[in-house]
């Protein structure tokens, strides 16, 4: 016989609270006390009790869903972030409607999350790290509750991003610090928000260290656009150090320095940027500038839903910090 599903009476019960403050656990989890919510909380998972979200929008008048408007999700950085938005929307309850970009600028933008609007989402993360060359009179006062990750354009919502220059910097200070005379780079496009920010935190941590800032070579984030911009490096005996704006492209260094028949770190160190979990796995292991994209999501979700629920944000702008990866990939050079 099938198991009786669990009822809000049933986690009451267990919890020893009325169906009321379980009511109010499950819509605004902000007005329970933090010991009781523990309990209430403690008695769902028992009981193995999941809310009726579509009731609970009926109650609410919203619908419990979120939308995401999103770039390539093929690549690393926006997948991650993704998932990490998927997981903290529904720990809060909501589930996630996802539209993909075409376009850049403000114009889609607002088509984008109007179109999610009319889907019955109750707000939109934008997660749109391009920047746009293209200025639109995109009415922004018409649009949904609204939160960015990593803007590229940014526009009248608050913003959650990765301190892009600063990783840069902790990237290229590592290396100057094991006495590298110079730092090469593999850039990511000059579209991006990320590879922008992350060859100016390059620039400035050369500059302030008085030595020679060498000429970018830009990448697509593809391992191929590494392994390419590589060969048109390495061939220099000056080149001793690389930073690789995302572990993709250097993946692809790496094997342009194998086919070259040099070694790492030992003729070249090399350190890349997002740590992606098979950063761990290059041989040898990659040193990496660590994005933490589960925080990031979560971050943003909770900034869109206090949003949603409120009518206002706590901050217009939650930068993170990133975190350097030490690993066997960088080390001083040959004397």
């Amino acid at each position: 016989m099938a198991r009786r599903a669990a009822t809000v009476a049933d986690v009451a019960r267990l919890a020893g609270v009325s169906a009321m403050t379980v009511s109010r656990v499950i819509n605004r989890p902000d007005r329970v006390a933090v010991g009781t919510r523990e309990r209430v909380l403690a008695a769902m998972s028992s009981l193995d009790y999941r809310p009726n979200l579509m009731a609970r929008g009926l109650a609410s008048g919203r619908s419990q869903s979120i939308g995401v408007l999103t770039v390539d999700t093929t690549l690393y950085g926006p997948r991650a972030a993704l998932r990490g938005i998927e997981v903290a929307a529904r720990d809060l309850g909501y589930s996630v409607t996802i539209s993909h970009l075409t376009d850049p600028d403000q114009t889609a933008v607002a088509q984008g999350a109007n179109l999610l609007r009319s889907r019955s989402c109750d707000g939109v993360i934008l997660l749109q790290p391009l920047i746009s060359g293209v200025v639109h009179d995109a009415d922004e006062s018409d649009l949904p509750p609204m939160v960015a990750i990593h803007a590229g354009m940014p526009g009248n919502y608050p913003v959650v991003s990765v301190d892009q220059a600063l990783g840069a910097r902790l990237a290229t200070e590592h290396l100057l610090g094991l006495g590298h005379r110079t730092v090469w780079q593999v850039a990511g496009p000059s579209l991006w928000f990320e590879g922008v920010e992350r060859v100016r935190g390059w620039e400035q941590a050369l500059t302030e260290a008085g030595t020679e800032v060498p000429p970018v070579v830009h990448g697509d984030w593809s391992a191929a656009s590494g392994y390419q911009a590589a060969l048109s490096l390495l061939p220099d005996p000056a080149v001793t150090a690389i930073f690789a704006a995302n572990d993709s492209m250097a993946l692809g260094v790496l094997r342009a320095m194998h086919e070259l028949g040099l070694r790492c770190p030992e003729d070249v160190s090399l350190i890349g940027f997002d740590d992606f979990p098979e950063a761990a796995y290059f041989s040898p292991g990659l040193t990496t500038v660590r994005q933490d994209f589960d925080e990031i999501g979560k971050r943003s979700v909770e900034l869109l839903v206090q949003l949603i629920e409120t009518g206002s944000s706590p901050t217009p702008h939650l930068v993170l910090a990133p975190e350097l990866v030490l690993r066997q990939s960088t080390a001083a050079p040959r004397s």
